[in-house]
């Protein structure tokens, strides 16, 4: 998909017209995380956001911003998981089809998800290729517009919608650290810092078994040629074109971090924050803990991205 991002102003623009259906999530902050930090921590909650993700945001601004004609014909997406469940319910309260094409071996609780919201699931190989293969199909076949998880410059455009809120209820902040796979809401959240707090850097928190931001940023270009391998099941998507620019332009800070000090810091936020967040989540607070010195002293925003935990599957075992 080759669409330009789009300009800082649409982060406005769609904050407005998800008003109506996407749920302002609460700022919430701990003590006890504060000093393990050595800084002052601001955690927007998305992860009780409608469908338990951020993702919501920016397919209901996807959603509405079709024409009576084009949501006659429905939406059609693909996705691990937190995206068709989001496009899913933003099609239902639009009163629309809905097609999600979902890879083998997707989370339990992400596709039940899914089809709690009536989308029509279409299920195939876990690559990429097969993904956008019978994306493609399901498009030709029933005429529904596409909503890329990531790409899609109407999605980008809404998810820059949290960090918004983030800095209005909570700000200014030194530092804005969130999670980054395809990247939608790492590009939305720096055009929200270029239209409300171009002072604040953004830093991006990435698995190492699927860094393809870290190499493209430092290589001045994508490379996105890579098996990912990481318990993040919702960062494995490869870096969209349009928001490596937007990234690129933020000149974004990326820290690598291992699947170890993500589950140490999901156990942190279940056992300090007691809060129900997912590893692709929680990876940013392990990127925060991961180098502290780069961070000491700061205010830094962090966006706890979803909360749709297998919980049958959780990485400490069942005792």
């Amino acid at each position: 998909m080759n669409e330009a991002p789009p300009p800082a102003i649409d982060v406005l623009v769609a904050a407005a017209r998800i008003a109506p259906h996407a749920t302002v999530t609460p700022v919430l902050r701990s003590r006890t995380l504060d000093e393990l930090a050595g800084a002052r921590l601001a955690f927007k909650a998305e992860h009780l956001q409608r469908s338990g993700a951020f993702k919501f945001r920016g397919a209901c601004n996807a959603v509405w911003a079709l024409s009576a004609e084009q949501a006659g014909a429905g939406v059609v997406t693909h996705s691990s998981g937190n995206h068709g469940a989001a496009l899913a319910l933003a099609a239902l309260t639009r009163g629309i089809a809905c097609h999600v094409v979902v890879p083998e071996g997707a989370v339990a609780a992400k596709l039940a998800n899914i089809e709690r919201h009536g989308a029509t699931l279409w299920r195939c190989a876990a690559s990429i290729a097969a993904r956008e293969q019978l994306c493609a199909q399901v498009q030709a076949d029933t005429g529904a517009t596409l909503v890329h998880p990531y790409a899609d410059p109407r999605v980008i455009a809404g998810q820059g919608t949290a960090a918004l809120e983030l800095l209005h209820a909570e700000g200014p902040f030194d530092v804005l650290v969130v999670p980054v796979g395809g990247g939608g809401l790492a590009a939305g959240t720096a055009l929200a810092l270029q239209h409300a707090a171009p002072q604040t850097r953004l830093v991006l928190a990435e698995p190492a078994g699927a860094a393809d931001t870290a190499r493209s940023l430092q290589a001045g270009e994508r490379r996105i040629e890579f098996v990912p391998d990481t318990i993040c099941d919702g960062l494995r998507g490869t870096l969209g074109a349009p928001n490596f620019e937007v990234l690129r332009a933020a000149k974004a800070e990326v820290i690598v971090v291992d699947d170890a000090a993500t589950v140490q810091a999901m156990r942190l936020l279940w056992q300090v924050l007691k809060q129900v967040v997912e590893p692709s989540s929680a990876i940013a607070l392990g990127a925060v803990l991961a180098q502290p010195q780069r961070f000491a002293g700061l205010r830094v925003g962090l966006v706890l991205s979803g909360g749709n935990v297998d919980i049958d599957a959780l990485p400490w075992g069942t005792a």
